[in-house]
């Protein structure tokens, strides 16, 4: 049998001319852009790292550059008659990490230097960045006779690395507010403006100012601007699911099944259809692996910092709920870091209650699920990560072979390794580094479970059992286990389809590691 020809795909690529004139693969969002030039002037679009919004946004700055040849074949070539060329400025701000102010200057300076050799430079007093910006717009408008077009990506790119910082945020934030507060006054000049972000500083002057910015991250006619549907994979990339089963020795809908256990299940409004991380994808279709692309390209500093100031544990973001309000709070005055959570792509939208107006967020794929307790592992075993990741992937194994007693003598062992940590005194330090471990198994895992007759600390499923843990500090694992017997937590498990099987714990808080454990089958 002949074997057909794959496009190349596009892994790193955010260049749309690039796509189409290396003929790679593209999934055609023409008809969201056609939408969206005409919904409204000025539009904000809020979508995590990595998820195609500067693809997007060189798709637009094509679009608006009159190139007709690049859009062939595509939503857009069929309902666009006149193709104008416009002056399109776009600024990413995605240069512009981990500056302090001079360097935030300098880098705004460079980008506005670009625009000025094309379209002339100001007066001698023309030297702020704002009053750079708006010479520029309107040099552009009088040169060539067309409104101007203006794209801006990644706009609270210098601001997420200092949002924890209270003297640095507002030092940076100035200086994007002055340097976006022309866009106002510049309305008579513009066609369209376009600004991506993750998050919402609701004080700079794109949203205090723009008070027309129609923010579409929410809509449900959006949903799928960005990322890859469900229905996008299975239709636009069905050779590649069947190139990745074979190259997997596994038949294609276990293909379909694993991919999207590993990438799939974000949803930016409700109801959704199903997103697939579009980076991950991607990769995992080029390397015939399921990897934790997404993770792999970098933990965001600031998440990790705001999870330790707001207190988050592990298992608090296990199905969170929150108001739909919350959604609009301004990053900088937070007052819990669940919209930031959102926004980053670390929890997504489950479901949504109209009358209560609740959202419930979890998070959304075994990638993310798996990633973020790994970056998290080393608030529980201090810096000795690589040695237990070592641990834990032995841990696995032993719970593979239904050997829970080689498990535990493991984490004994490995704990006692483990350099003084300020909580190891408290029952709940061990039970969050438990969740976190049987999160990194990639196992179902919940905390504080509800019973009729108390909470049970930890359940984890499995494909071959369900497992009820009960702990305890400085007791005895017998007294953990008489606790689950004594208040029948089985009982609320009994119609799960699985055994059951009983797990108490007893951790030691002056050795700093498991005491003793039993284990029984219910």
């Amino acid at each position: 049998m002949e074997t057909k020809r794959l496009k190349r795909l596009p892994v790193g690529i955010q260049t749309f001319s690039n796509i189409i004139e290396d003929d790679m693969l593209y999934i055609d969002k023409t008809e969201y852009i056609w939408n969206m030039i005409h919904l409204c002037k000025y539009i904000f679009l809020s979508r995590p790292r990595r998820f195609g919004k500067s693809l997007l946004v060189s798709t637009l700055q094509a679009y608006f550059e009159g190139r007709k040849d690049l859009f062939k074949g595509l939503f857009i070539e069929t309902v666009e008659k006149d193709w104008t060329e416009y002056p399109v400025l776009r600024f990413s701000l995605s240069t512009a990490k981990h500056c302090n102010k001079e360097e935030l200057l300098l880098e705004l300076s460079n980008k506005l230097t670009h625009y000025e050799a094309i379209y002339g430079k100001g007066a001698a007093d023309e030297v702020k960045p704002n009053q750079r910006l708006k010479g520029i717009i309107e040099r552009a408008y009088k040169k060539t006779g067309k409104k101007v077009v203006v794209l801006i990506d990644e706009y609270d790119a210098p601001l997420l690395d200092v949002v924890h910082e209270e003297e640095m945020l507002p030092v940076l934030r100035n200086v994007m507010r002055n340097f976006y507060s022309p866009l106002k006054d510049c309305d008579p000049y513009l066609q369209f403006v376009f600004i991506t972000g993750i998050t919402k500083f609701s004080q700079l002057s794109i949203f205090s100012e723009l008070n027309n910015l129609k923010n579409i991250s929410m809509r449900p006619d959006y949903a799928g601007v960005c990322g890859i549907t469900a229905e996008e994979m299975l239709t636009a990339m069905s050779d590649y699911i069947d190139d990745f089963a074979e190259a997997q020795e596994i038949t294609r809908e276990e293909a379909i099944e694993g991919l999207k256990l590993q990438y799939d299940g974000y949803h930016f409004t409700w109801p959704s259809p199903d997103i697939y991380n579009p980076f991950s994808l991607l990769n995992a279709f080029q390397d015939h692996d399921y990897t934790n692309y997404w993770f792999g390209s970098g933990t965001p500093t600031y998440l990790i910092e705001m999870l330790r100031k707001f207190n988050v544990v592990p298992s608090d973001m296990n199905k969170m709920q929150t108001l739909a309000s919350d959604f609009d709070a301004p990053t900088e005055n937070m007052a819990s870091i669940t919209p930031l959570l959102y926004q980053s792509g670390y929890v997504t939208i489950k479901d949504f209650n109209r009358a209560t107006r609740l959202y419930t967020l979890d998070i959304p794929n075994t990638e993310i699920r798996v990633g973020l307790m790994d970056s998290l592992l080393p608030n529980y075993v201090s810096m000795r990560k690589e040695a237990g990741n070592t641990t834990i992937a032995k841990m696995y194994l032993a719970l593979s072979k239904d050997n829970l007693d080689e498990m535990f003598s493991l984490l004994q062992a490995y704990l006692l390794t483990v350099p003084y940590c300020d909580n190891a005194n408290s029952e709940g330090h061990y039970q969050q580094l438990l969740y976190v471990i049987f999160s990194l198994f990639g196992r179902y895992v919940e905390v504080e479970v509800h019973t009729p007759t108390g909470r049970v600390d930890i359940v984890m499923k499995t494909d071959k059992a369900l497992y009820l843990f009960e702990l305890k500090l400085n007791m005895s694992a017998q007294a953990a286990m008489k606790q689950i017997d004594l208040k029948d937590y089985a009982s609320k498990f009994a119609l799960s389809g699985l055994p059951i099987v009983k797990v108490g714990i007893n951790f030691d808080p002056e050795r700093r590691t498991i005491g003793d454990w039993k284990v029984e089958d219910a």
